[in-house]
């Protein structure tokens, strides 16, 4: 066979293996804008580090990352549309711990898994939560509310910002592992619940360490404990709850981004690597960390998928506990 016969030869076999390729890994990705589902309204925590990441992501992309508010039902409105969109890379979700875990017991005949119905992409940190009480309550740490508690059981409450809320289940949580019976005071919204313990109607709260960081600075509530396992690195001198001798207590507001069920696995890929170079410039980086977010302590798709799983088997039973079910 001569050479120019086997060249010609080997760019006909050359071009067979590339037709027999998929068709996404032939096709560049992204060719248009990716619609960023934020499953909460415009203008809260998370719709901002929505915006902060799609800025920097569009950078790191090429293409615009529009983000799109599709609230409603503690999240779920956003998360099922996301879950029954084209699994093409084009339509992503930035989750939290409500549509990607606590609603899936929370909520009857939830129309998607947050188990089975997305491709994970990237968990990108978590905001913990933070026990801070009235400073005329007369206690110190943990311990002391827990004998105050038991001194008098059933008098001393805790707001939350709505039934089946994270700052709710974090009470639920603590009355299981310590044996309190603290009286739980739904409102609706975060902002209602600090309103009545910044005036003395109740008496502690479960929240946020971003919502709460501004009244601690200003003696407005005193911080007893962090709700995570680790200390906060925007907090770094208060203990956690766990530390003060409530073992197993870890609670926190996390941030995951998804895609749908069936997203090719090099455009899950593609994004992951995106979002991660995002999450390590410098601005994203100094910005999350001024809101007290941690950083997660794996980037990669399938370590979201394994916490994603731990997190709605956790919350399942805390859920029970609390014999809470929503509509």
């Amino acid at each position: 066979m001569t050479p120019s016969k086997r060249h010609l030869l080997g760019l006909i076999a050359g071009a067979a293996m590339l037709a027999a390729l998929p068709v996404q890994a032939q096709d560049k990705f992204p060719e248009r804008p990716i619609m960023f589902v934020v499953p909460f309204p415009p203008g809260g925590p998370t719709d901002a580090m929505a915006r902060i990441l799609a800025t920097e992501l569009t950078k790191e992309l090429g293409q615009s990352v529009i983000v799109d508010n599709k609230a409603g039902a503690g999240g779920n409105i956003g998360a099922e549309a996301v879950a029954r969109a084209t699994p093409d890379g084009y339509t992503i979700m930035f989750g939290t711990s409500g549509p990607l875990a606590i609603n899936h017991s929370l909520y009857k005949g939830l129309k998607y898994d947050p188990r089975t119905s997305f491709e994970p992409v990237i968990y990108v940190g978590y905001l913990p939560n933070i026990l801070v009480v009235r400073p005329g309550l007369g206690v110190n740490n943990v311990q002391e509310l827990i004998a105050k508690e038991k001194a008098r059981p059933g008098t001393l409450s805790f707001a939350s910002s709505g039934n089946g809320a994270s700052s709710h289940l974090a009470g639920v949580l603590f009355n299981e592992l310590t044996g309190t019976k603290l009286l739980h005071v739904p409102y609706k919204g975060t902002g209602p619940a600090l309103n009545d313990l910044l005036g003395g109607q109740v008496d502690m709260t479960f929240t946020d360490i971003l919502t709460a960081m501004p009244y601690i600075k200003s003696d407005k509530v005193k911080a007893l404990g962090v709700a995570t396992a680790r200390r906060s690195s925007a907090l770094p001198d208060i203990p956690t709850i766990a530390e003060q001798g409530v073992k197993g207590y870890d609670v926190s507001v996390f941030f995951g981004v998804v895609a749908p069920k069936g997203t090719p696995a090099d455009r899950v890929k593609l994004l992951n690597q995106a979002f991660a170079r995002a999450l390590a410039a410098d601005k994203v980086r100094q910005t999350f960390a001024a809101q007290g977010l941690e950083s997660a302590p794996d980037h990669s798709p399938a370590y979201l998928g394994k916490f994603i799983h731990s997190e709605v088997d956790k919350w399942a039973k805390v859920v029970k506990q609390a014999g809470v079910q929503l509509d």
